[in-house]
């Protein structure tokens, strides 16, 4: 994508970052564990990304904002009716990936 203008380049990114919002909005079966399990981002760092982003071009906007807008609602409500109680499978293989992290120095 290096031979396309900065504008462009910028919209295709939009484009395709609104459709990952859309991808997870039509999956919500998908838990933020699960996420965090296999690809080591969930819907809240999207959030805090958003928020990062804004704050270097000088923008505030605040993390509960930003978690709605990925939501497609407030957290709270979302989390009522979408998040289920982590297993211990999950919980087992968050710590794992944690903790080979850790081991590695890698950045979460």
């Amino acid at each position: 994508m290096q031979h396309l203008d900065n504008a462009t380049r910028t919209e295709i990114e939009a484009a395709a970052f609104r459709q990952l919002l859309a991808h997870l909005d039509a999956n919500k079966d998908v838990q933020n564990i699960d996420l965090m399990i296999l690809a080591d981002f969930c819907r809240n760092c999207l959030s805090k990304w958003l928020v990062a982003a804004a704050g270097e071009r000088g923008i505030e906007l605040e993390y509960e904002t930003a978690r709605e807008y990925v939501y497609g609602m407030p957290y709270q409500q979302w989390k009522s009716l979408y998040q289920q109680p982590p297993s211990e499978e999950q919980l087992a293989a968050l710590k794992a990936r944690q903790e080979s992290h850790e081991e590695s120095g890698a950045h979460q």
